[in-house]
């Protein structure tokens, strides 16, 4: 009996060691991505969250592996074969037409991939949040934030000029643009909502799965608030520029003020979403709670 310890424990190094070959060509697809990655997206305001997703989410997996390992069965080879394939082709495309989103899907598709002919479905559904968590990782295509950000913009710099009108502000819009005092300012993508939204939603699952559980019930309600409290941040987030902008100039709103306000209206929607989640967590009924 005191031998068995001593015969399991190299179970895990003999598998990473066997799969080295696998594990060094999805190294040499991904390290390129992650440097487009870094070089056009995460280095934007708008893609700011990714590193740190992709760090938690790594973490997540590394949590979870006992579990993976115990409920691994290999997944079928002809599936494997087919989803593999049109990942790559996927990768490829994405890589050679500069689509970085695709680029992107693709090499999450062959991790996918690669984790299924491993330990099988059984063993991925067990453990489906990190695998969707790593999701937010992919970047959405740029005609699909276009597409949703417009009506966003629209909406939140109507409210922002609305109010401060209310206050005396000598402010005017047009479509997205506000002049207020001498100066004209541009209600941009990242002000618009979406942007903070993506991030606030993977944070937030993040904060519900730690905290609560993988409860889908709970999270899918609890994330339907952030959808206005990410709003809400950003109508105050331009409210603060369009204030700073009339009473400080366009220079100090545009310079450290502009970064300082995004991170800490990002912080009170968090602040927010805790609380929304300790009213939920005791006024839904105990089948919707999480355990």
């Amino acid at each position: 009996m005191a031998d068995a310890p001593t015969l399991n424990a190299p179970r895990v190094p003999a598998a990473w060691v066997a799969r080295w070959p696998l594990l060094l060509g999805f190294a040499a697809l991904a390290v390129p991505t992650l440097a487009s990655l870094g070089k056009h997206v995460w280095s934007r305001e708008s893609g700011a969250h990714g590193p740190i997703i992709l760090a938690t989410g790594a973490w997540l997996l590394w949590r979870e592996a006992a579990s993976f390992r115990t409920l691994g069965r290999p997944g079928a080879p002809w599936v494997t074969a087919l989803v593999m394939i049109v990942a790559l082709v996927d990768y490829v495309f994405g890589r050679a037409f500069d689509f970085i989103s695709l680029e992107t899907a693709g090499v999450y598709a062959v991790g996918l991939t690669m984790l299924y002919a491993s330990v099988g479905i059984p063993a991925m559904l067990r453990n489906w949040f990190p695998l969707f968590y790593l999701s937010f990782v992919v970047p959405p295509p740029n005609w699909l934030i276009d597409q949703l950000t417009a009506p966003l913009k629209q909406f939140v710099s109507l409210v922002a000029t609305g109010a401060l009108s209310a206050f005396g502000v000598p402010i005017e819009r047009q479509g997205v643009t506000i002049h207020v005092a001498d100066y004209q300012l541009l209600v941009e993508d990242a002000c618009s909502g979406m942007n903070s939204l993506i991030g606030l939603f993977a944070i937030s699952l993040l904060y519900i799965y730690l905290l609560r559980g993988s409860s889908l019930r709970y999270s899918a309600v609890l994330t339907l608030f952030v959808i206005p409290i990410a709003i809400v941040g950003n109508i105050l987030r331009i409210m603060t520029l369009i204030l700073l902008t009339y009473f400080f100039g366009d220079q100090v709103a545009q310079g450290f003020a502009h970064f300082a306000a995004g991170i800490f209206l990002f912080a009170i929607d968090l602040l927010l979403v805790f609380l929304v989640d300790s009213v939920l967590s005791k006024m839904l009924p105990k089948s919707w709670r999480p355990v």
